[in-house]
């Protein structure tokens, strides 16, 4: 009797046993998915978001957008991951603060399409034109889609205009000519370079060496496209078809404000360099 009241005991240890394992094997494989979503929690990635509201058809420089940690497992398909991505390509919609770019979303400036145009986006309001890019900075590679720049102008003015156009007949009709002076002035302030035709900026290469031809063989750039209002496109115009010579003025990434210049021309050299015009002066 006491024999078979033991095994009793021992079936039943056994069965506890078993009950214990099943459960303890059962919670542990509930917990374990939680555990892996836990760790997926904790990994993370850089990705490129909008700093602030960008409008569409904004050419993307490095102060609109930042650098973002976010969880492995949240990143969309095509999200942009590096400053070099995301600067100077075009917005093709409205992006918020916070929002993560995705490729399909921006434009590259210098996109050629199957017609051979160039993708731009251009403002109902603005006009696309394009400029020689004749300048030092160009001439140089350092400028690229998405800087914002200055535009300014020497040019030759005639003297004592007033008393010239009074007097245009007759110094026409004896044959003498103007006399003119130089001045330089600044024509446009924080224009934005949309896209820059030929040189390695068209091709997406880096920044090319500051003399001679690019890295990569390409001519130097030829022209540069920019967008500006039709009244301001046709005061360059007529500036650039005067013979004025153009320099380009680089704007630090992020300025905006307008610049207080005022036109130079001799006199200006003269009264603020206090430089003598007379003898024993």
């Amino acid at each position: 009797m006491g024999r078979l009241r033991g095994f009793i005991w021992l079936f039943a240890g056994l069965i506890v046993a078993g009950l214990a394992g099943i459960v303890a094997f059962a919670a542990l494989t509930q917990a374990m998915p939680e555990v892996s979503a836990q760790e997926n929690a904790q990994l993370t990635v850089d990705v490129v978001t909008a700093a602030r509201l960008i409008p569409v058809r904004t050419t993307l420089t490095r102060e609109d957008v930042e650098i973002t940690k976010v969880p492995v497992d949240t990143v969309p398909e095509g999200a942009i991951s590096t400053f070099e991505d995301a600067e100077g390509m075009i917005t093709t919609v409205d992006l918020y603060p916070g929002e993560i770019l995705l490729d399909r979303r921006l434009l590259a400036p210098n996109t050629t399409t199957g017609d051979g145009r160039m993708a731009l986006f251009v403002a109902e309001d603005e006009v696309l034109m394009a400029i020689p890019a004749d300048d030092l900075l160009t001439t140089m590679n350092v400028l690229k889609p998405g800087d914002r720049v200055d535009l300014a102008i020497s040019l030759e003015f005639p003297v004592n205009r007033e008393m010239q156009a009074i007097g245009a007949e007759s110094a026409q009709g004896a044959g003498t000519t103007r006399d003119e002076e130089p001045a330089t002035f600044c024509v446009l302030q924080n224009v934005g370079i949309a896209a820059i035709i030929g040189g390695p900026n068209q091709q997406g290469a880096n920044q090319a060496p500051l003399t001679g031809q690019a890295a990569n063989g390409t001519d130097r750039p030829r022209a540069l496209l920019v967008t500006l209002n039709p009244q301001d496109a046709m005061v360059l115009k007529f500036a650039l078809d005067s013979e004025g010579i153009q320099s380009i003025l680089l704007r630090a990434p992020g300025v905006e404000q307008p610049f207080d210049m005022d036109p130079v021309d001799v006199d200006y050299v003269i009264n603020r360099y206090q430089i003598p015009t007379r003898v024993g002066e």
